[in-house]
């Protein structure tokens, strides 16, 4: 199977299987997107998902988030990974917004890298998910899943593999493609003990035919 044929396949599978697919992180709007993906990093958005409501209940926008205390945030993000750390970038990110950008979520990933907190995966995020922009966040799953189906070669660094990613998936499928592979790594092709035998990429996956098949 060529690299072409192979894209085709996901593509295909993924169509069909998951043409819905998008973020699992909940918010209402861009502001809100931004808060949980800056929490998302190194946790899990089910923890996320958990934690927000009272963020978003207290700090419903960029002003009330950025007169913030950290002594009166960091009892809210507590449970979540790096909490110190994530606390100084929201009011840090909040404060930008207001002094920046009029309290509104830029939606370049150039403006959006400046903010606290922010880097190019989840400027990637917010991008492709607001705006539908054709911007490939890679994270840990997306890394591991497209070098193993084989969509990546070689690549070293997350950028490598946005780059291989961007280059062969057609454009107006990136945003959606980027859900594709977070959710079929987070819940198929995990880390440890990949389920191929519930796997329908079977037939494109390198990882598959080269270990597993025999």
């Amino acid at each position: 199977m060529t690299r072409k044929e192979r894209y085709q396949f996901v593509i295909d599978y993924f169509s069909e299987f998951a043409p819905e697919a998008e973020t699992e992180l909940l918010y209402d709007n861009p502001f809100q997107l931004l808060v949980a993906v800056i929490l998302s990093a190194q946790c899990t958005d089910k923890r996320v998902n958990m934690t927000t409501p009272a963020i978003f209940a207290r700090y419903p926008d960029a002003a009330s988030l950025a007169e913030a205390t950290f002594d009166e945030l960091f009892p809210l993000i507590r449970s979540i990974s790096y909490p110190n750390n994530k606390t100084k970038h929201l009011i840090g990110m909040a404060q930008m917004l207001m002094s920046d950008y009029h309290g509104e979520v830029p939606l370049t990933v150039a403006e959006l890298i400046r903010l606290p907190g922010v880097g190019r995966k989840t400027a990637n995020v917010i991008t492709s998910v607001i705006d539908q922009q054709p911007n490939m966040a890679v994270d840990t799953h997306v890394f591991r899943v497209s070098a193993r189906i084989g969509l990546t070669l070689n690549a070293k660094t997350p950028l490598q593999a946005e780059q291989q990613l961007i280059r062969f998936f057609p454009k107006e499928l990136i945003h959606k493609a980027h859900h594709w592979l977070i959710l079929h790594g987070r819940y198929i092709c995990v880390a440890r003990n990949p389920k191929c035998s519930q796997c329908g990429l079977q037939q494109a996956c390198k990882y598959y035919q080269s270990t597993l098949k025999n």
